[in-house]
Parts: C-alpha cells; structure tokens; sequence
C-alpha cells in the first residue's frame, strides 16, 4: 500500500472512532479500527496509529499521565482543537463522509434512525444533526462505562440508559449535550430517579439519595436496594469521566435534598 498523507476527512473519521472507543482498546486487530482501515483503504495499524496520534492531544489522559504518541501532525492538533468540545458535528460530519466513501446515503447507513422520516425543509439537517448526535451519545456513553450500569453493574443494553447529567434541554447544543461527560450509564429505574432528582452524584463520584426516597411507597426489598447504594462509589468509566461542572449543576438544581 502506497504511504500517503492523511487528509482531512480522514482524520476527521479516525478522530470520530477515538470517541468512540477506550483507549486500551486501540489496536490493529480491533473490529471497529479493521473495517474504517478497509473503509479508507489503510491498514488497521495505520489507523491506530492516527488514533494515538489523537489521544496526544486528551486533557483526561494526560491527566492520567497517558500522553498517545508524540509524532503528531498539525492536521492531528487542527482536528481534535475543531472538534473535541463539540461531539454532535463530529458525528454527523463524520457519518456524512463515510456514506460519501461507501456511496450510499446516511439514511441507508444509519436505517435505525429513520432520518429518512424527518420531513424536508430548512430544519432537516439539523434535525437530522440532533439525531445522530443523541444516537453516538449513547454509543460513547455505553463504551465508556463498558456498556455496564455505573451503579449495579447491570450488562444489558435494553435495560441500560446514558442519562444526562445537566438534562439536555438546558445544555449547550454545542458543547453540552452530546459531550459523553455529561453522561453516566444507568439502569432504567436509577436513571429515573436521577432525572427525578431523587438520587445525585457528589464530587467524589459517590451515590446520594434523597431523604424524599425515604417517603416514597415502595416494598422493603426494593428500599433496601435503593439503601445499599446510597454512599458507594459509582464505577467509574475508562473514558469521559463526569464532568465536575455537570456534577455541581445536577446537585444545585435538579437535586431534590439530602
């Protein structure tokens, strides 16, 4: 294969896939690196490569004293600056390249989302952004927690929710609501009650319940269960540790007491 230049689109869709994917799990022989290599006509190694050129650039590695590799481009820092606080446009850019690169449209690469649904008009793109940037919200949100609840431990992907911290109506649409920090992977009944505020999340990644929880109707078994929680560490995910900031916001607002 002949060496080349990475272009553009191309790192815009090894930067997508990095979002995508813990860290540890960056090889040559990972599914998902192997099908974008054969995607983009590189191999699975390049491709890795590209990826840890990337994670050079990741506030939250560094701070684990994980710095990728060194030997980045300009076009690596470029990217990564353009697109790291806004993971919504990451998505549907990227999504919109690999349709071009497989010449079929996203709507056939996507067919669960149904965009072909949305009605034509000036807000069609952007509705069809909100979708795509919700669907790989979930999927980075479920990755970094190991696709486990964060709470019980739950291995389900039909009982499992990425839950807002900051509620999605009142975040940033740019750099807010398809930020993979401000999510956490619940079951279903935790994560109702944290959107309820019945239960929040302190600083040190620990579960708080609401006094309130104590008053609601419920059988012994299902009060002690929600009882045994109550101050354990949340596990914690490979990547895209909760926002501190979507933290303080989810305590002071939607919290309803301790």
């Amino acid at each position: 294969m002949v060496r080349r230049n990475w272009t553009r689109e191309e790192t815009i869709l090894a930067m997508d896939l990095y979002t995508r994917m813990p860290f540890s799990k960056i090889g040559k022989n990972n599914p998902e690196i192997v099908k974008l290599a054969r995607i983009i006509n590189r191999t699975p190694d390049a491709v890795a490569y590209k990826m840890s050129n990337i994670a050079h650039y990741d506030p939250e590695l560094q701070a684990r004293n994980i710095s990728g590799l060194s030997h980045t481009s300009k076009l690596d820092k470029i990217i990564y600056n353009e697109f790291s606080n806004n993971i919504e446009e990451l998505s549907f850019v990227a999504q919109n390249i690999l349709a071009k690169l497989q010449h079929v449209s996203v709507d056939e690469l996507l067919p669960d989302l149904q965009l072909d649904k949305i009605p034509l008009g000036i807000t069609k793109d952007q509705q069809a952004k909100v979708r795509i940037g919700q669907y790989f919200f979930r999927t980075s949100v479920l990755m970094s927690y190991g696709n486990a609840c964060c709470v019980t431990g739950l291995k389900n992907n039909e009982l499992l929710i990425a839950s807002h911290i900051k509620p999605w109506n009142v975040s940033d649409a740019k750099t807010e609501r398809t930020n993979p920090s401000n999510g956490l992977c619940l079951n279903a009944m935790h994560d109702k009650a944290f959107d309820r505020g019945l239960i929040t999340i302190d600083k040190n990644y620990c579960i708080v319940n609401s006094r309130i929880i104590n008053d609601v109707v419920m059988d012994d078994k299902t009060r002690e269960w929600f009882s045994f929680y109550n101050g354990k560490k949340i596990r914690l995910p490979d990547k895209f540790l909760p926002g501190r900031e979507f933290i303080k916001y989810h305590n002071d607002v939607i919290f309803k007491g301790g």
